[in-house]
């Protein structure tokens, strides 16, 4: 059983403890990615957006415009940047268009 802390935390701290200690980070990282890719990128790329998925350091996002594929390829590194900004993290170094 664990020690009791006798100084008082806030409820953030205690989550951010319960996530890492049950290793739900990468899960609700890939929660968070899915919410954040709709909330950046607008409902113009979410309507042609099939799924978005983060394995590992990897975001993989399946489109259905390969218009819209090229166009987002040429802004992967400012897309990386915009979420990873969000998240408070770096968990994307590398976004995969398919």
């Amino acid at each position: 059983m664990s020690m009791r802390k006798n100084e008082p935390q806030g409820m953030g701290e205690v989550l951010k403890q319960f996530s890492k200690t049950h290793k739900l980070e990468k899960g609700l990282d890939n929660a968070k990615v899915v919410e954040l890719w709709e909330k950046l990128l607008g409902p113009g790329v979410q309507a042609y957006t099939e799924s978005v998925r983060l394995s590992g350091d990897t975001l993989h996002v399946q489109l259905s415009s390969s218009v819209l594929r090229e166009e987002l390829a040429y802004g992967k590194g400012s897309i990386i940047s915009m979420l990873n900004e969000e998240l408070k993290k770096e968990a994307i170094k590398k976004l995969v268009l398919r």
